[in-house]
């Protein structure tokens, strides 16, 4: 039988040991007038922000938004969402910190996400993690993570937001030639081309 090491990989979220520091100054929404937002990154995220009755449920496509815009969520890219959506920096900080793809500190431009849970895990996800970590160089930024919600490919990654499996050892090696070529990744394995029985569940292409 399989053993299967839990949380060897790192696979908590980020920053769940992390002690909260206490002499912070009190939370203020960020001036406008001191608080410069790019205009597109404004329209964004008053775009997410008018799909709901509460602004404060614009909370993660706003982060998204800086996340995509600035590579990370870093303080000023919070400041910047918070101004926009007039709430505290603490408060979006708080869902960053929260949320697995949120980055809080700088990272390489792609992401290679390897889910290591149960289903993956039985199925190699281990051995395509190494190889993964073996192949990529300073501009992938590869990772364990606890659950994908694809465990009918398992095992399997999304790298940069596209789910690929099932994954072998060699594919490692091919998804870095095809980022760095600009390609669409490992193609007859991306779950978005599977078979699926009603085409019109599958959105679009």
């Amino acid at each position: 039988m399989t053993q299967v090491r839990r949380f060897e990989h790192g696979s908590r979220v980020p920053g769940w040991d992390e002690a909260v520091d206490l002499d912070k100054d009190p939370a203020s929404i960020p001036d406008p007038a001191t608080t410069p937002v790019p205009d597109e990154l404004r329209a964004e995220i008053e775009g997410h922000m008018a799909k709901y009755p509460e602004r404060h449920s614009a909370a993660l496509p706003a982060l998204r938004a800086v996340q995509r815009h600035h590579g990370w969520c870093s303080p000023d890219a919070i400041d910047q969402a918070a101004c926009v959506m007039r709430v505290t920096p603490a408060y979006l900080d708080a869902v960053a910190t929260f949320y697995d793809m949120l980055e809080t500190e700088p990272k390489p431009p792609h992401d290679v996400y390897v889910c290591t849970n149960i289903s993956c895990s039985l199925r190699g996800a281990r051995d395509f993690l190494a190889a993964m970590q073996e192949a990529a160089d300073e501009s992938f930024n590869v990772r364990a993570f606890e659950c994908l919600g694809a465990c009918d490919i398992a095992p399997m990654a999304s790298v940069d937001g596209v789910y690929v499996g099932p994954l072998e050892p060699p594919d490692a090696q091919v998804i870095v030639h095809d980022v760095k070529a600009g390609r669409s990744v490992l193609e007859d394995k991306q779950l978005a081309r599977r078979p699926v029985a009603d085409e019109e569940a599958r959105g679009p292409s």
